[in-house]
């Protein structure tokens, strides 16, 4: 399935970012950490979606893989916005 791959993709480079911003975000003293915080409720929210499209016994609709999809590209946006602010640091 395509966009299991393409989700999987999407789900690994969030992970990579996540994990960077963590380190960058203790080094910097936390300025971000209310973006963050939000950030973080989405990061589970895409978790559990992503979860639900793996389940090969639920039906996955493209309605919900759209919905995940917008989770995971205004999760980006956050992450985004979070490293622009720890480099003005």
């Amino acid at each position: 399935m395509d966009l299991l791959k393409e989700l999987e993709q999407i789900s690994e480079k969030i992970k990579t970012q996540r994990d960077e911003i963590m380190v960058q975000m203790h080094l910097a003293g936390l300025d971000a950490k209310s973006e963050w915080d939000k950030a973080e409720e989405k990061w589970h929210e895409l978790k559990i979606k992503a979860e639900e499209i793996k389940d090969e016994t639920k039906e996955t609709t493209d309605e919900l893989v759209s919905k995940t999809k917008v989770i995971a590209d205004e999760l980006n946006t956050a992450y985004q916005r979070i490293v622009e602010r720890l480099k003005a640091d």
